[in-house]
């Protein structure tokens, strides 16, 4: 993989940036947005990048930072599911705790935002303080977001209890968007001044990159990301009148700029040093760029690979029409399309040619994985197990120069798994998913040398490229993120059924 992005480079302009902020004030809130592990997209996109840059950064600070995690009330109880894991963002509060710990860094505790006695909410703080983990509630801001003499009095911020905290930088994460972050960064931001601390707020927002172009695909990608959202780069109009410097944020930034300017300003009794959106943030990710051609490459593929995921997303009910539409005229204005994705072109290619002769009347699902050796192998359903296992073996026999005849696994191993999905488990089918077959593999391999082979190349399939003709079910998709396998899918059923099919 080419790359054109240095992490190292990044982390060094990073740290050093963050410091210099911080020496302006007793104690820095420096809000996270994005993803603080596992940043998928930004790995994506910036080839090269740490998918765990930032805690990496974090722990390099770590004497100097403690950190507030945020979730919000409304999406613990519509149990929201963060994509890119599958599970569910009180699950992910759990998760990031427990990572968080293992970088040496101190968790604070957790603020449940808007709160409003939610049931499962009450649940899930129980859980939390029964584990040793400081709890606090947020409700909503009164006068939010237009009056600011009432958000900055005791009827607003004040309603909300003070977090004490000991370290120079509080770094204030959230599973995802919209779990109250600012909010909460703003009423310890009043706290603090009431107790007669200089303290400040900053913003790390990783996309869009403030300092390269409106139209650069980097840029666009991310617009691509948060088509839900509805987020619109934009130029900072303010940084722009005040420095007649031409830099990238977001609508959301940019529309309330004026009134967050106006919010620090009452709480501080003093007027902002921040001039614009752009100046509130201390991202360098841009620094970190070292071949922007490689990077606008893969900016684009992941536009496509976004059309795919928001069509797929659109036919489970995820997302409206005008979500979808979006997400296609992103691609289409960079004068992309779907087949831009080889992997796209050689799925759709072989279903055809196997459309009358092997699946006849019945939908025939076929999966393309590209090896790192350009060459696309690809695999489909059958009466033993679905296209996505079925690529995964190919995969493997083509990296290991097993011969494709050769049956790896042993029909006295995948006979018990049949009969165990039907009459133990109650299946529907007997055809095994990726999950099962390579359960079935890792059996074989421990009395065929050719399987224990196979096996060993699997790790060779990270951050490969995939596609199917039909949507995965949830295990595939699951067995598949497991392998750092980055798949797109069709926005089509595998089959008529609503039940098994969902």
């Amino acid at each position: 993989m080419k790359k054109g992005f240095d992490s190292q480079k990044y982390l060094e302009e990073q740290s050093k940036y963050i410091l210099e902020r911080v020496n302006d004030y007793d104690k820095l809130y420096l809000e996270f947005g994005g993803k603080l592990l596992f940043d998928m997209h930004a790995k994506r996109v910036l080839p090269g990048f740490d998918e765990n840059s930032k805690i990496k950064l974090l722990h390099k600070l770590r004497e100097n930072v403690e950190v507030i995690i945020c979730v919000y009330a409304g999406d613990i109880e519509r149990n929201k599911i963060r994509g890119d894991f599958g599970i569910t963002y009180d699950m992910d509060v759990l998760r990031l705790i427990d990572d968080l710990r293992s970088y040496e860094l101190d968790v604070n505790g957790v603020v449940i935002t808007r709160y409003a006695n939610q049931p499962s909410t009450k649940v899930f703080m129980n859980k939390l303080e029964r584990r040793g983990i400081k709890v606090y509630t947020h409700t909503s801001t009164k006068g939010y977001p237009t009056d600011v003499d009432t958000i900055v009095s005791e009827e607003g911020y004040g309603q909300n209890p003070y977090i004490e905290t000991t370290k120079p930088i509080v770094v204030v994460t959230a599973p995802g968007p919209g779990s109250g972050k600012l909010a909460t960064c703003l009423s310890q931001l009043y706290h603090e001044n009431k107790n007669g601390k200089v303290a400040g707020y900053s913003k790390f927002e990783t996309f869009p990159v403030w300092n390269v172009p409106l139209k650069h695909p980097l840029n666009t990608a991310y617009e691509s990301a948060t088509v839900d959202l509805k987020d619109v780069n934009m130029i900072d109009p303010f940084h722009l009148e005040t420095y007649g410097e031409v830099t990238v944020n977001y609508n959301r930034d940019v529309e309330t700029f004026p009134v967050l300017k106006r919010i620090i300003e009452k709480i501080t009794g003093k007027e902002s040093v921040y001039k614009s959106p752009t100046d509130m943030g201390v991202n360098r990710v841009g620094f970190g760029i070292i071949d922007d051609a490689v990077v606008k490459e893969a900016s684009k593929q992941e536009i496509i690979r976004r059309y795919f995921k928001t069509g797929c997303e659109y036919k489970r009910g995820y997302v409206d029409l005008e979500t979808y539409h979006r997400a296609k005229f992103i691609m289409e204005d960079l004068d992309l399309k779907p087949e831009d994705r080889k992997v796209v072109p050689a799925a759709r290619k072989k279903a055809e040619q196997i459309k009358d002769s092997i699946c006849k009347n019945e939908i025939c699902t076929v999966v393309s994985l590209e090896l790192d050796n350009n060459i696309i192998v690809t695999g489909k359903n059958s009466d033993t197990m679905n296209a996505s296992a079925a690529v995964l073996l190919n995969a493997v026999k083509k990296l290991a120069n097993i011969d494709d005849d050769i049956h790896l696994i042993s029909p006295v191993i995948l006979e018990p798994i049949k009969r165990l999905k039907v009459r133990t488990f109650k299946g529907n089918s007997t055809i095994l998913d990726a999950e099962e077959i390579l359960i079935a593999l890792s059996i074989s391999a421990a009395t065929n040398p050719m399987a224990q082979v196979a096996m060993e190349k699997l790790e060779l399939l990270r951050g490969n490229q995939a596609h199917s003709i039909t949507m995965q079910n949830h295990n595939d998709e699951h067995t598949y993120r497991k392998l750092g396998i980055e798949i797109t899918c069709d926005a089509e059923y595998a089959s008529a059924s609503l039940y098994y099919n969902n």
